[in-house]
C-alpha cells in the first residue's frame, strides 16, 4: 500500500508539474498573441512612406535639373541677344545722332573693346559728320560658337544699308562680326570684343 500510495503521490505531482507547465506555456502564447510584431497596416504605412520619401527626392532633383536648364538656356538668349544688339549698334550710325549712337556703343561696351572705342569716338564721329553718312544695320543670323560661365562668341550675319550726302543709292554691304559678350555682374552682359570675320 505505501508503494501504491508512494506512487499515486508521485503520479499526482507529476500530473500538477504537467499542468503548470501548460499553464504556463499557455500564458506565454496568450501573451505573444497580445503582442504581434509588426502589423500589416503598420508594415504598409512604413512602406507608403518610404516610396513617398523616394518620390519627393526624385521631384526635388528632377525641379533642380529643369531649374539649372533654364538658368542655362536664359544665360545663352542673353549672350546671344546682347551679340546681336551689339553688332546693330556698331552698324547703325546716323550723323544726326552721331553722339548718342556712340553713347550707346559705349553703354553696352566693356574692357578693351570700351576704352578702344572710347579713344576713337571723338574723331570717328567727325567723320560720320563730315560725310552726312548714315547707316542702318540688320541681323539677318546669329548664333553662339562658343560660351562660357562668364562669356560667350557670338558669330553675327549683318546686312548693312549705308547712305552719305550726294553719293549715288549704294548697294547692301553684308558683313559677319564675332562679337565676344561678357557678364560683368549685377546680371549686366556687354561686348568685350568684335573681329570682322571674311
Amino acid at each position: 500500500e505505501e508503494t501504491v500510495s508512494a506512487d499515486a503521490d508521485e503520479s499526482v505531482q507529476d500530473f500538477d508539474a504537467a499542468l503548470a507547465e501548460d499553464e504556463l506555456a499557455d500564458d506565454a502564447e496568450a501573451e505573444a498573441a497580445a503582442k504581434p510584431g509588426i502589423s500589416h497596416v503598420r508594415l504598409a504605412t512604413i512602406a507608403g512612406l518610404v516610396v513617398v520619401l523616394a518620390l519627393a527626392g526624385l521631384v526635388g532633383w528632377l525641379g533642380f535639373r529643369t531649374y539649372e536648364s533654364r538658368q542655362l538656356e536664359d544665360q545663352r538668349q542673353l549672350f546671344l541677344q546682347v551679340g546681336r544688339q551689339g553688332a546693330i549698334n556698331l552698324t547703325t550710325i546716323d550723323w544726326e545722332h552721331a553722339e548718342a549712337d556712340v553713347q550707346r556703343i559705349l553703354d553696352s561696351a566693356t574692357g578693351t573693346f570700351y576704352d578702344d572705342f572710347q579713344q576713337r569716338a571723338a574723331p570717328f564721329i567727325d567723320v560720320v559728320k563730315q560725310a552726312q553718312s548714315k547707316s542702318v544695320g540688320m541681323v539677318t543670323e546669329a548664333g553662339l560658337e562658343s560660351e562660357s560661365d562668364t562669356e560667350a562668341s557670338v558669330l553675327v550675319a549683318v546686312t548693312v544699308q549705308t547712305s552719305n550726302a550726294g553719293a549715288a543709292e549704294q548697294q547692301p554691304r553684308l558683313w559677319r562680326m564675332r562679337v565676344t559678350v561678357q557678364d560683368v555682374g549685377d546680371d549686366q552682359v556687354k561686348v568685350s570684343n568684335v573681329e570682322f570675320v571674311p
